[in-house]
């Protein structure tokens, strides 16, 4: 350093003391400018603040987020450019999910309600991966941008213009001491400084609807993540139910042997003696179960529907609207029409 910058330095640590210690007058900015100066200061708080709970909302394990910065830290300096993701819960809570269902097999029924239920939860998690991606693109990254560009520009010319204030403040001070032209071109420093702080607060405070902007697209892009997994739980909901449908509906089955038992007495003796059950010729009717014989073939059309040929008998489960039923056939269960089918035993209410 100079000996003219070793000499500003020791007028600015001598008028720093002074204003301490003494409480020496100092120069004061105008009300404007003050409160744009403390706008700004409020900013840039706000922004730190913001980047590290926006982030702690997108991924709320610590532990995670540690490990995840370092790899990717770890992943730069060896020039790698895949970046480790953010363990999703609903991600770990699905993989476990389909570990156990896979586990309990396809005739278990709880073992497929855990695979439908772990199959939507990764999809809720991909959800929330692509949120991170979202939120980190059109929010996190523009607040970056400016707490290390403008916010750090203008903090700089904040310290510059205090710097050169006290220099002024110092050398007004001591007048008698000071050239007349060392003064003025004191004064005419800290007003060139002062007036470019004030063009960069009032181009990032005029400038702000860009931060409006940046929240609008984070509520979009919360607002689309849950509308996501709203409709992923609602087609979980709908399968769920089903399931149960299905399983009550079973579970209603009164069991008949195939083997008839008919009583026959000899003396006092009564003895029960097989007799094979008559033989069917048709399409069996469950007298205790509501059901209804196929007038026509139905060739499902989309997901959700019953299949079934002239002639077959469907077990009758509820009746959706004035057009359908639903019901089951052969172990399966979905919707047909009304008009398709003559109700033999109708649905009690």
């Amino acid at each position: 350093m100079s000996v003219s910058g070793l000499k500003k330095q020791f007028h600015k640590a001598s008028q720093y003391f002074s204003e301490k210690i003494s409480r020496v007058e100092k120069t004061k900015l105008d009300e404007e400018f003050i409160e744009m100066q403390r706008k700004i200061d409020v900013t840039s708080k706000a922004i730190v603040d913001l980047l590290a709970k926006c982030t702690e909302y997108l991924q709320p394990n610590p532990a995670c987020r540690m490990k995840l910065g370092m790899q990717n830290t770890m992943s730069r300096i060896t020039g790698q450019v895949i970046t480790a993701g953010y363990p999703q819960p609903e991600g770990l809570l699905g993989d476990s999910m389909l570990r156990y269902g896979n586990e309990l097999g396809e005739d278990s029924m709880f073992g497929q309600a855990l695979l439908d239920f772990g199959e939507s939860m990764k999809l809720i998690a991909e959800v929330k991966d692509y949120l991170d991606i979202t939120v980190k693109q059109n929010f996190i990254d523009p607040l970056q941008l400016l707490q290390e560009k403008d916010l750090k520009e203008v903090a700089y010319h904040l310290k510059k213009l205090e710097g050169r204030r006290l220099d002024y403040d110092y050398k007004k001070r001591r007048v008698s001491r000071i050239s007349r032209e060392e003064l003025l071109s004191a004064v005419r420093k800290f007003e060139e400084s002062k007036e470019v702080t004030r063009k960069g607060m009032c181009n990032l405070l005029e400038n702000d609807i860009e931060q409006v902007s940046q929240l609008l697209a984070f509520v979009e892009a919360v607002l689309a993540y849950h509308k996501q997994s709203a409709e992923i739980l609602q087609e979980l909901h709908r399968k769920l139910q089903h399931r149960i449908r299905i399983s009550t509906t079973f579970c209603n089955y009164n069991y008949k042997p195939e083997t008839e038992f008919n009583t026959l007495r000899f003396g006092n003796v009564c003895k029960e003696i097989p007799f094979p059950s008559p033989v069917k010729t048709g399409p069996a009717i469950l007298s205790d179960q509501p059901c209804c014989r196929a007038l026509y073939d139905f060739v499902p059309e989309s997901e959700g529907e019953l299949g079934f040929k002239e002639g077959d008998i469907i077990t009758l489960t509820s009746q959706i609207d004035e057009n359908w039923y639903e019901g089951i056939f052969e172990g399966q269960s979905g919707f047909f029409p009304i008009n398709y089918v003559s109700v033999l035993v109708p649905l009690s209410y």
